[in-house]
Protein backbone atom coordinates (compact mmCIF):
# COMPACT_ATOMS: atom_id res chain seq x y z
CA UNK A 1 0.00 0.00 0.00
CA UNK A 2 1.11 3.06 -1.11
CA UNK A 3 2.19 5.99 1.69
CA UNK A 4 3.40 8.33 -0.70
CA UNK A 5 1.41 11.90 -1.64
CA UNK A 6 2.39 13.39 -4.78
CA UNK A 7 1.49 16.73 -5.78
CA UNK A 8 1.96 19.04 -8.80
CA UNK A 9 4.13 22.26 -7.89
CA UNK A 10 3.03 25.55 -9.65
CA UNK A 11 6.58 26.57 -8.80
CA UNK A 12 8.45 23.56 -10.63
CA UNK A 13 5.61 22.85 -13.07
CA UNK A 14 5.94 19.09 -12.20
CA UNK A 15 4.54 16.24 -10.37
CA UNK A 16 6.61 16.16 -6.87
CA UNK A 17 6.68 14.15 -3.98
CA UNK A 18 5.54 15.34 -0.73
CA UNK A 19 8.34 15.91 2.07
CA UNK A 20 7.82 18.68 4.61
CA UNK A 21 10.65 20.77 6.24
CA UNK A 22 9.95 18.79 9.52
CA UNK A 23 8.99 15.28 9.47
CA UNK A 24 5.28 13.78 10.40
CA UNK A 25 4.27 17.24 9.96
CA UNK A 26 2.73 19.68 7.23
CA UNK A 27 2.34 23.54 7.32
CA UNK A 28 0.10 24.74 4.59
CA UNK A 29 -1.32 28.22 4.22
CA UNK A 30 -4.96 28.49 2.13
CA UNK A 31 -6.05 32.30 0.91
CA UNK A 32 -9.06 32.66 2.49
CA UNK A 33 -11.83 34.71 1.09
CA UNK A 34 -12.46 38.53 1.43
CA UNK A 35 -15.10 39.12 3.69
CA UNK A 36 -17.22 41.58 1.56
CA UNK A 37 -19.80 39.41 0.08
CA UNK A 38 -20.63 35.84 0.29
CA UNK A 39 -18.53 33.25 -1.11
CA UNK A 40 -19.74 31.44 -3.98
CA UNK A 41 -19.84 28.25 -5.30
CA UNK A 42 -16.79 28.66 -7.05
CA UNK A 43 -14.29 29.40 -4.03
CA UNK A 44 -16.34 26.91 -2.24
CA UNK A 45 -14.61 24.57 -4.83
CA UNK A 46 -11.16 25.67 -3.93
CA UNK A 47 -11.98 25.94 -0.17
CA UNK A 48 -13.18 22.31 -0.60
CA UNK A 49 -10.49 20.80 -2.89
CA UNK A 50 -8.02 22.54 0.39
CA UNK A 51 -10.05 20.23 2.82
CA UNK A 52 -9.52 17.01 0.62
CA UNK A 53 -5.85 18.11 1.07
CA UNK A 54 -5.93 18.11 4.79
CA UNK A 55 -7.86 14.94 5.20
CA UNK A 56 -5.71 13.37 2.89
CA UNK A 57 -2.57 14.60 4.54
CA UNK A 58 -3.98 13.59 7.78
CA UNK A 59 -4.80 10.43 6.46
CA UNK A 60 -1.31 10.05 5.22
CA UNK A 61 -0.06 10.51 8.86
CA UNK A 62 0.80 13.84 9.31
CA UNK A 63 0.30 16.28 11.53
CA UNK A 64 -1.52 19.50 9.95
CA UNK A 65 -1.35 22.90 10.84
CA UNK A 66 -3.52 25.31 8.49
CA UNK A 67 -3.87 28.64 8.36
CA UNK A 68 -6.95 30.36 6.52
CA UNK A 69 -7.02 34.15 6.48
CA UNK A 70 -9.69 36.35 6.35
CA UNK A 71 -9.37 40.00 4.02
CA UNK A 72 -10.78 42.08 5.81
CA UNK A 73 -9.33 45.49 4.67
CA UNK A 74 -8.67 46.07 1.11
CA UNK A 75 -10.15 48.31 -1.90
CA UNK A 76 -13.77 45.79 -1.81
CA UNK A 77 -14.03 45.68 1.81
CA UNK A 78 -13.79 49.84 2.49
CA UNK A 79 -15.93 50.42 -0.32
CA UNK A 80 -18.70 48.43 0.72
CA UNK A 81 -18.71 49.31 4.25
CA UNK A 82 -18.79 52.94 3.43
CA UNK A 83 -22.00 52.14 1.03
CA UNK A 84 -23.72 50.61 3.77
CA UNK A 85 -22.71 52.86 6.62
CA UNK A 86 -21.21 51.01 8.97
CA UNK A 87 -17.36 50.12 10.27
CA UNK A 88 -15.47 48.32 8.38
CA UNK A 89 -15.23 45.53 11.43
CA UNK A 90 -19.42 45.38 11.87
CA UNK A 91 -19.27 45.05 8.22
CA UNK A 92 -16.73 42.74 7.29
CA UNK A 93 -18.21 40.38 10.43
CA UNK A 94 -21.40 39.55 8.95
CA UNK A 95 -19.75 37.85 6.25
CA UNK A 96 -17.39 36.40 7.90
CA UNK A 97 -19.98 34.72 10.19
CA UNK A 98 -21.33 33.67 6.82
CA UNK A 99 -18.49 32.08 5.70
CA UNK A 100 -17.94 30.04 8.83
CA UNK A 101 -21.49 28.74 9.06
CA UNK A 102 -21.06 27.77 4.77
CA UNK A 103 -17.82 25.96 6.13
CA UNK A 104 -19.56 24.20 8.88
CA UNK A 105 -22.78 23.42 6.38
CA UNK A 106 -20.33 22.05 3.96
CA UNK A 107 -18.57 19.37 6.46
CA UNK A 108 -15.17 21.43 6.17
CA UNK A 109 -12.95 21.02 8.64
CA UNK A 110 -11.76 23.78 10.78
CA UNK A 111 -8.37 25.04 10.01
CA UNK A 112 -6.23 25.94 13.55
CA UNK A 113 -5.87 29.14 12.88
CA UNK A 114 -8.10 31.94 10.85
CA UNK A 115 -5.75 35.27 11.44
CA UNK A 116 -7.56 38.86 9.78
CA UNK A 117 -5.50 40.96 8.08
CA UNK A 118 -6.50 43.88 10.94
CA UNK A 119 -5.09 41.94 13.25
CA UNK A 120 -1.56 41.63 11.75
CA UNK A 121 -0.83 45.51 10.41
CA UNK A 122 2.33 45.12 12.81
CA UNK A 123 3.57 42.06 11.46
CA UNK A 124 3.26 43.61 8.13
CA UNK A 125 5.20 46.74 9.17
CA UNK A 126 8.24 44.88 10.21
CA UNK A 127 7.87 43.35 6.68
CA UNK A 128 7.95 46.45 4.85
CA UNK A 129 10.63 48.25 6.74
CA UNK A 130 12.75 44.75 6.48
CA UNK A 131 12.44 45.51 2.27
CA UNK A 132 13.03 49.10 2.79
CA UNK A 133 16.24 48.02 4.74
CA UNK A 134 17.18 45.83 1.82
CA UNK A 135 16.53 48.38 -1.17
CA UNK A 136 13.36 46.62 -2.43
CA UNK A 137 10.92 49.44 -2.02
CA UNK A 138 10.69 53.73 -2.76
CA UNK A 139 8.12 55.82 -1.55
CA UNK A 140 6.07 57.89 -3.87
CA UNK A 141 3.00 60.53 -2.44
CA UNK A 142 3.08 58.70 0.74
CA UNK A 143 2.81 55.40 -0.09
CA UNK A 144 5.51 52.57 -0.55
CA UNK A 145 5.97 50.41 -3.45
CA UNK A 146 7.70 47.50 -4.31
CA UNK A 147 10.42 47.71 -6.87
CA UNK A 148 10.16 44.55 -8.82
CA UNK A 149 13.41 44.98 -10.65
CA UNK A 150 14.92 44.56 -7.11
CA UNK A 151 13.95 40.78 -7.21
CA UNK A 152 15.51 38.79 -10.05
CA UNK A 153 12.97 35.80 -9.76
CA UNK A 154 10.49 37.84 -9.96
CA UNK A 155 7.93 35.40 -12.25
CA UNK A 156 9.47 32.28 -11.04
CA UNK A 157 5.56 31.31 -10.41
CA UNK A 158 3.50 32.36 -12.76
CA UNK A 159 6.05 32.80 -16.01
CA UNK A 160 4.84 36.32 -16.53
CA UNK A 161 8.44 38.55 -16.78
CA UNK A 162 8.51 42.43 -16.05
CA UNK A 163 11.00 42.90 -18.73
CA UNK A 164 8.28 44.65 -20.75
CA UNK A 165 7.15 46.86 -17.73
CA UNK A 166 6.95 50.53 -18.30
CA UNK A 167 9.78 52.16 -16.40
CA UNK A 168 8.42 53.51 -13.26
CA UNK A 169 4.90 52.38 -13.58
CA UNK A 170 2.87 51.76 -10.16
CA UNK A 171 0.01 49.76 -9.69
CA UNK A 172 -1.84 51.22 -6.58
CA UNK A 173 -5.16 49.28 -6.14
CA UNK A 174 -5.91 45.77 -4.48
CA UNK A 175 -7.29 44.10 -7.77
CA UNK A 176 -5.52 44.57 -11.13
CA UNK A 177 -5.24 42.97 -14.82
CA UNK A 178 -3.21 39.80 -14.58
CA UNK A 179 -0.85 40.45 -17.37
CA UNK A 180 0.00 43.61 -15.70
CA UNK A 181 3.48 43.39 -13.99
CA UNK A 182 4.66 46.42 -12.36
CA UNK A 183 5.61 47.59 -9.36
CA UNK A 184 2.94 47.24 -6.42
CA UNK A 185 2.11 49.01 -3.54
CA UNK A 186 2.73 47.60 0.09
CA UNK A 187 1.60 50.89 2.36
CA UNK A 188 -1.10 53.01 1.03
CA UNK A 189 -1.11 56.83 2.03
CA UNK A 190 -4.25 57.94 3.92
CA UNK A 191 -7.22 58.23 1.72
CA UNK A 192 -10.71 60.50 3.35
CA UNK A 193 -12.99 57.86 3.81
CA UNK A 194 -10.81 54.71 4.73
CA UNK A 195 -9.32 53.20 7.80
CA UNK A 196 -5.71 54.63 8.79
CA UNK A 197 -3.19 53.26 11.07
CA UNK A 198 -0.44 55.10 12.70
CA UNK A 199 3.05 53.31 12.36
CA UNK A 200 6.64 53.50 11.96
CA UNK A 201 6.21 53.84 8.29
CA UNK A 202 3.61 56.97 8.46
CA UNK A 203 0.01 56.66 8.76
CA UNK A 204 -1.67 54.71 6.25
CA UNK A 205 -2.99 51.15 5.55
CA UNK A 206 -1.36 47.92 4.33
CA UNK A 207 -2.11 46.77 0.53
CA UNK A 208 -3.38 43.37 -0.06
CA UNK A 209 -0.58 41.68 -1.10
CA UNK A 210 0.89 41.94 2.15
CA UNK A 211 -1.35 41.16 4.33
CA UNK A 212 -0.95 37.13 3.13
CA UNK A 213 2.76 37.21 3.53
CA UNK A 214 2.30 38.72 7.16
CA UNK A 215 0.31 36.18 8.29
CA UNK A 216 1.38 33.36 7.11
CA UNK A 217 4.79 33.83 8.26
CA UNK A 218 3.68 34.87 11.73
CA UNK A 219 1.83 31.62 12.23
CA UNK A 220 3.81 29.00 9.80
CA UNK A 221 6.73 30.21 10.00
CA UNK A 222 9.31 32.51 6.77
CA UNK A 223 9.37 29.01 5.23
CA UNK A 224 6.16 26.39 5.21
CA UNK A 225 5.30 23.25 3.29
CA UNK A 226 2.29 24.07 1.15
CA UNK A 227 1.13 27.22 -0.13
CA UNK A 228 -3.08 27.09 -1.86
CA UNK A 229 -5.23 29.04 -3.68
CA UNK A 230 -7.00 29.32 -7.13
CA UNK A 231 -5.23 29.56 -10.62
CA UNK A 232 -6.35 33.14 -10.65
CA UNK A 233 -4.34 33.83 -7.37
CA UNK A 234 -1.25 32.78 -9.41
CA UNK A 235 -0.61 36.10 -10.70
CA UNK A 236 -0.36 38.64 -9.30
CA UNK A 237 -0.86 37.80 -6.03
CA UNK A 238 1.26 35.14 -5.16
CA UNK A 239 3.76 36.24 -7.28
CA UNK A 240 3.79 39.34 -5.03
CA UNK A 241 3.54 36.97 -2.41
CA UNK A 242 7.02 35.43 -2.75
CA UNK A 243 8.93 38.99 -4.00
CA UNK A 244 8.25 40.46 -0.98
CA UNK A 245 8.62 37.54 1.63
CA UNK A 246 11.65 35.90 -0.54
CA UNK A 247 12.72 39.78 -0.44
CA UNK A 248 12.29 40.34 3.27
CA UNK A 249 13.78 37.34 4.59
CA UNK A 250 15.98 35.58 1.68
CA UNK A 251 14.67 32.56 2.55
CA UNK A 252 12.12 30.39 0.47
CA UNK A 253 8.52 31.68 1.23
CA UNK A 254 6.82 28.31 0.62
CA UNK A 255 7.95 24.80 -0.95
CA UNK A 256 5.24 23.43 -2.62
CA UNK A 257 2.36 25.79 -5.02
CA UNK A 258 -1.06 24.12 -5.52
CA UNK A 259 -4.01 25.59 -7.48
CA UNK A 260 -7.50 24.89 -8.26
CA UNK A 261 -8.76 25.15 -11.21
CA UNK A 262 -11.97 27.74 -12.64
CA UNK A 263 -15.79 26.37 -12.43
CA UNK A 264 -17.76 27.42 -15.00
CA UNK A 265 -21.13 27.27 -15.29
CA UNK A 266 -23.11 25.25 -17.80
CA UNK A 267 -19.91 25.84 -19.71
CA UNK A 268 -20.01 29.94 -19.23
CA UNK A 269 -18.33 32.14 -17.03
CA UNK A 270 -20.30 32.81 -13.65
CA UNK A 271 -21.50 36.25 -13.59
CA UNK A 272 -24.92 38.37 -11.75
CA UNK A 273 -25.61 39.45 -15.01
CA UNK A 274 -26.22 36.23 -17.23
CA UNK A 275 -28.23 34.84 -14.30
CA UNK A 276 -25.49 32.26 -13.19
CA UNK A 277 -24.21 33.18 -10.51
CA UNK A 278 -24.88 30.82 -7.22
CA UNK A 279 -23.82 30.70 -3.55
CA UNK A 280 -24.17 27.73 -1.35
CA UNK A 281 -27.06 29.32 0.05
CA UNK A 282 -28.65 29.87 -3.35
CA UNK A 283 -28.36 26.05 -3.77
CA UNK A 284 -29.85 24.91 -0.21
CA UNK A 285 -32.95 27.22 -1.46
CA UNK A 286 -33.54 25.60 -4.19
CA UNK A 287 -33.64 22.03 -2.29
CA UNK A 288 -30.27 20.59 -2.73
CA UNK A 289 -28.60 19.31 0.11
CA UNK A 290 -25.29 20.64 0.74
CA UNK A 291 -24.02 17.22 1.25
CA UNK A 292 -24.99 16.79 -2.76
CA UNK A 293 -22.78 20.54 -3.18
CA UNK A 294 -19.95 18.96 -1.73
CA UNK A 295 -19.66 15.99 -4.00
CA UNK A 296 -20.25 17.70 -7.06
CA UNK A 297 -17.13 20.17 -6.44
CA UNK A 298 -14.83 17.80 -5.34
CA UNK A 299 -15.92 15.21 -8.12
CA UNK A 300 -13.47 16.85 -10.59
CA UNK A 301 -9.54 16.31 -9.73
CA UNK A 302 -8.36 20.36 -8.53
CA UNK A 303 -6.67 21.04 -11.33
CA UNK A 304 -9.13 19.95 -14.17
CA UNK A 305 -11.61 23.18 -14.59
CA UNK A 306 -15.10 21.75 -13.58
CA UNK A 307 -18.50 22.48 -15.72
CA UNK A 308 -21.11 22.99 -12.97
CA UNK A 309 -24.47 21.82 -13.92
CA UNK A 310 -27.60 20.98 -12.81
CA UNK A 311 -28.01 17.65 -14.33
CA UNK A 312 -24.75 17.34 -12.74
CA UNK A 313 -25.99 18.23 -9.22
CA UNK A 314 -29.06 15.36 -10.01
CA UNK A 315 -26.37 13.22 -10.36
CA UNK A 316 -24.74 13.55 -7.07
CA UNK A 317 -27.95 13.46 -4.94
CA UNK A 318 -27.91 9.83 -7.24
CA UNK A 319 -24.34 9.07 -5.78
CA UNK A 320 -25.30 10.26 -2.05
CA UNK A 321 -28.25 8.22 -2.28
CA UNK A 322 -26.50 4.74 -3.24
CA UNK A 323 -24.05 5.49 -0.50
CA UNK A 324 -27.17 5.64 1.88
CA UNK A 325 -28.92 3.24 0.71
CA UNK A 326 -26.17 0.55 0.86
CA UNK A 327 -25.01 1.80 4.01
CA UNK A 328 -28.62 1.12 5.37
CA UNK A 329 -28.60 -2.05 3.78
CA UNK A 330 -25.87 -3.05 5.14
CA UNK A 331 -26.65 -1.54 9.09
CA UNK A 332 -30.10 -3.88 8.48
CA UNK A 333 -29.26 -7.35 7.37
CA UNK A 334 -28.29 -9.73 9.33
CA UNK A 335 -24.33 -11.10 8.97
CA UNK A 336 -24.25 -14.54 7.26
CA UNK A 337 -22.49 -17.56 8.77
CA UNK A 338 -19.34 -19.02 7.23
CA UNK A 339 -17.56 -16.78 4.82
CA UNK A 340 -19.83 -15.19 2.93
CA UNK A 341 -19.75 -13.47 -0.77
CA UNK A 342 -17.06 -10.43 -0.43
CA UNK A 343 -13.35 -11.51 0.37
CA UNK A 344 -10.84 -9.57 2.50
CA UNK A 345 -9.11 -8.79 -1.41
CA UNK A 346 -11.76 -6.64 -2.24
CA UNK A 347 -11.08 -4.35 0.66
CA UNK A 348 -7.66 -4.29 0.43
CA UNK A 349 -8.33 -3.62 -2.89
CA UNK A 350 -10.51 -0.62 -2.04
CA UNK A 351 -8.13 0.76 0.34
CA UNK A 352 -4.71 0.36 -2.23
CA UNK A 353 -6.82 2.12 -5.31
CA UNK A 354 -8.14 5.08 -2.60
CA UNK A 355 -4.58 5.93 -1.58
CA UNK A 356 -3.18 5.84 -4.60
CA UNK A 357 -5.49 8.21 -6.00
CA UNK A 358 -4.89 10.64 -3.44
CA UNK A 359 -1.40 10.25 -3.72
CA UNK A 360 -1.51 10.94 -7.34
CA UNK A 361 -2.24 14.28 -7.31
CA UNK A 362 -5.49 13.96 -5.01
CA UNK A 363 -7.32 12.48 -8.13
CA UNK A 364 -10.53 12.37 -6.35
CA UNK A 365 -12.42 11.25 -9.38
CA UNK A 366 -10.44 7.51 -8.93
CA UNK A 367 -10.99 7.66 -5.48
CA UNK A 368 -14.83 8.51 -6.01
CA UNK A 369 -14.74 5.60 -8.65
CA UNK A 370 -12.67 3.13 -5.92
CA UNK A 371 -15.21 3.71 -3.26
CA UNK A 372 -18.33 3.21 -5.92
CA UNK A 373 -16.64 -0.31 -6.91
CA UNK A 374 -16.59 -0.90 -3.38
CA UNK A 375 -20.22 -0.29 -2.98
CA UNK A 376 -21.48 -2.50 -5.65
CA UNK A 377 -19.49 -5.33 -4.94
CA UNK A 378 -20.97 -4.87 -1.19
CA UNK A 379 -24.49 -5.08 -2.58
CA UNK A 380 -24.01 -7.54 -5.23
CA UNK A 381 -22.63 -9.65 -1.64
CA UNK A 382 -25.81 -8.99 0.14
CA UNK A 383 -27.75 -9.75 -2.88
CA UNK A 384 -26.27 -13.35 -2.79
CA UNK A 385 -24.43 -15.40 -0.18
CA UNK A 386 -24.21 -12.15 2.69
CA UNK A 387 -21.35 -10.71 4.36
CA UNK A 388 -19.66 -12.35 7.30
CA UNK A 389 -19.08 -10.40 10.40
CA UNK A 390 -15.07 -10.52 10.33
CA UNK A 391 -15.61 -9.26 6.85
CA UNK A 392 -18.38 -6.05 7.89
CA UNK A 393 -16.11 -5.09 10.23
CA UNK A 394 -12.98 -4.72 7.86
CA UNK A 395 -15.95 -2.68 5.31
CA UNK A 396 -16.77 -0.48 8.18
CA UNK A 397 -13.08 0.60 8.35
CA UNK A 398 -12.87 0.98 4.66
CA UNK A 399 -16.14 3.62 4.59
CA UNK A 400 -14.50 5.37 7.38
CA UNK A 401 -11.68 6.01 5.42
CA UNK A 402 -13.33 6.59 2.35
CA UNK A 403 -15.05 9.45 4.23
CA UNK A 404 -12.52 10.80 6.42
CA UNK A 405 -10.80 12.51 3.49
CA UNK A 406 -13.85 12.54 1.11
CA UNK A 407 -16.96 13.92 3.32
CA UNK A 408 -19.81 12.92 1.70
CA UNK A 409 -21.48 9.80 3.98
CA UNK A 410 -24.58 10.91 4.54
CA UNK A 411 -25.43 11.65 8.60
CA UNK A 412 -29.04 10.18 9.62
CA UNK A 413 -29.21 12.09 12.47
CA UNK A 414 -32.02 14.42 11.36
CA UNK A 415 -33.78 11.01 9.61
CA UNK A 416 -33.93 9.43 13.00
CA UNK A 417 -37.41 9.72 13.79
CA UNK A 418 -38.33 8.58 10.14
CA UNK A 419 -36.06 6.37 9.92
CA UNK A 420 -37.94 4.68 13.24
CA UNK A 421 -41.33 4.81 12.14
CA UNK A 422 -40.44 3.06 8.88
CA UNK A 423 -38.70 0.42 10.50
CA UNK A 424 -41.87 -0.19 12.67
CA UNK A 425 -43.97 -0.61 9.75
CA UNK A 426 -41.57 -3.11 8.51
CA UNK A 427 -41.96 -4.82 11.95
CA UNK A 428 -45.51 -4.58 11.47
CA UNK A 429 -45.30 -6.08 8.06
CA UNK A 430 -43.40 -9.21 9.07
CA UNK A 431 -45.70 -9.86 11.85
CA UNK A 432 -48.70 -9.61 9.57
CA UNK A 433 -46.94 -12.07 6.78
CA UNK A 434 -46.08 -14.60 9.89
CA UNK A 435 -49.73 -14.47 10.63
CA UNK A 436 -50.58 -14.96 7.00
CA UNK A 437 -52.59 -11.42 6.75
CA UNK A 438 -50.96 -10.72 3.43
CA UNK A 439 -53.76 -8.06 2.44
CA UNK A 440 -52.15 -5.83 5.63
CA UNK A 441 -48.57 -6.79 4.11
CA UNK A 442 -49.36 -5.23 1.05
CA UNK A 443 -51.24 -2.16 2.21
CA UNK A 444 -47.84 -1.36 4.50
CA UNK A 445 -45.61 -2.29 1.37
CA UNK A 446 -47.54 -0.09 -0.48
CA UNK A 447 -47.76 2.59 1.99
CA UNK A 448 -44.10 2.77 2.00
CA UNK A 449 -43.70 3.10 -1.90
CA UNK A 450 -45.88 5.77 -1.92
CA UNK A 451 -43.26 7.74 0.49
CA UNK A 452 -40.45 6.79 -1.76
CA UNK A 453 -39.46 3.78 0.54
CA UNK A 454 -38.49 0.39 -1.15
CA UNK A 455 -38.45 -3.33 0.51
CA UNK A 456 -36.08 -5.61 -0.27
CA UNK A 457 -36.90 -9.37 1.14
CA UNK A 458 -33.79 -11.08 0.99
CA UNK A 459 -32.82 -14.49 2.67
CA UNK A 460 -31.36 -12.54 5.62
CA UNK A 461 -34.24 -10.34 5.95
CA UNK A 462 -36.79 -7.37 4.74
CA UNK A 463 -34.36 -4.47 3.96
CA UNK A 464 -34.91 -1.17 2.91
CA UNK A 465 -33.88 1.90 1.10
CA UNK A 466 -35.11 5.33 -0.39
CA UNK A 467 -35.67 5.72 -4.71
Amino acid sequence: MTSKLRFFNTLSRQLEEFEPIDEGKARIYTCGPTVYDFPHIGNYRTFLFEDVLRRALELFGFEVTQVQNLTDVDDRTIQRANENGVSLREFTDRYATAFFEDLATLGVEPAEHYPRATEYVPQMVEIIKRLEAGGHTYRSDGSIYYRISTFASYGKLSGIRPEKNLAGARIDVDDYEKEDARDFVLWKAPKEGEPVWETDLGPGRPGWHIECSAMAMALLGETFDIHCGGVDNIFPHHENEIAQSEGATGCEFARYWLHGEHLVVEGEKMAKRVGNFFTLRDLVEKGFDPLVVRYLLISVPYRQRLNFTFDGLHAAEQAIDRIANTLRRLANTPQCDGVGDLDQATVDEFHKDFRESLGDDLNTARALAALHTLLRRVNTALDEGGICGERRAAVDVAFKEADSVLGIFPRNDAEAGSDAEIDLLIDERKAARANKDFARADEIRDELSAKGIVLEDTPHGTVWHRE
